[in-house]
């Protein structure tokens, strides 16, 4: 008697069972709709509009917000006025300044706060909570209401007219104090601390190998914002600084005449000094978005 091999089923022949079939998620291959890119565009042009109705009317000469119909175009202009900034102001002496103030002061805000952030964010001392509202709370104060006192004080120690009367005010901000504040206490696990603490480490040893790495992110963030608004500064230099040894925006401020501004020559100058921050964009920006990606995920 002959038996019939009953034929073994492969796996092409077996149906794939959907409940063990993992699911997709919902959202892993969905692209962005036209909503989307539609907002990013207009988002885009918000942006880009400002720089190109700047550097429209500093390619034409002063007679440009005269004419009909206006000019959406470029002209030729913008080397000529260009060259006429160079020659009224003392523009490469002033962006020195902006350059030695604005990395100063961005430098010292950055390590400050971090010291400053750790202290309030992991360690116990007494008094921690309404010191660090203490801190909070100075934000609230115009920038205006000291002004007196505090160019009062340059003027005792001699500093007018100094870019020392710039600097050291800006060494420190509540702004940056707050901010890596709130960091550090989500980004340096206090058991992590504690283990530096048991191997002998001492406390600003541990600050800089554990707190500083982790505040990475933080800190680069909060130097680029402390640059811009430091390069951007017109009230307080224009006050203890004066035409003598001024900063960047200072200076620009020459161009405006008395009785007639020439808005070709002046937004031509406010070109030449958005370059800088410009470059620090490109160049910083790939490093900074990394860095803010890194330190968002979580291990």
């Amino acid at each position: 008697m002959t038996t019939t091999p009953v034929p073994v089923p492969t796996q092409a022949d077996v149906a794939p069972d959907p409940r063990r079939t993992p699911r997709r998620s919902r959202g892993a291959d969905r692209r962005p709709g036209w909503i989307v890119y539609g907002l990013l565009g207009a988002v885009l042009a918000g942006s880009v509009f400002p720089l190109w109705w700047s550097f429209l009317i500093a390619s034409h000469d002063s007679t440009v917000l005269t004419r009909t119909p206006f000019p959406v175009l470029p002209g030729g202009n913008f080397l000529a006025n260009a060259a006429t900034v160079f020659d009224t102001v003392e523009f490469w002496r002033a962006t020195l300044n902006s350059v030695i103030v604005s990395t100063t002061v961005s430098v010292s805000v950055v390590f400050f706060s971090t010291l400053a952030g750790y202290a309030f964010a992991k360690l116990r001392f007494r008094g921690s909570g309404p010191l660090l509202i203490f801190v909070i709370a100075t934000m609230a104060i115009p920038t205006q209401l000291g002004v007196v006192p505090l160019y009062q004080v340059m003027a005792a120690l001699g500093w007018t007219g100094e870019l020392s009367a710039v600097i050291v005010p800006g060494l420190v901000t509540a702004f940056g104090v707050f901010w890596m504040t709130q960091f550090l206490s989500q980004a340096v696990p206090t058991e992590l601390i504690e283990a530096a603490r048991v191997d002998g480490a001492s406390m600003f040893r541990t600050f800089w190998h554990v707190g500083v790495p982790a505040a990475r992110p933080a800190a680069a963030m909060l130097g680029l914002f402390t640059f811009v608004a430091t390069w951007t500064n017109f009230f307080w230099p224009f006050i203890v600084l004066g035409p003598s040894n001024p900063t960047l925006p200072v200076a620009l401020q020459q161009l405006q005449a008395a009785h007639f501004v020439d808005y070709s020559l002046v937004l031509a100058g406010a070109m030449l000094a958005t370059v800088p921050l410009l470059i620090l964009f490109v160049v910083a920006g790939r490093q900074l978005v990394s860095g803010i990606m890194q330190g968002a995920v979580k291990q």
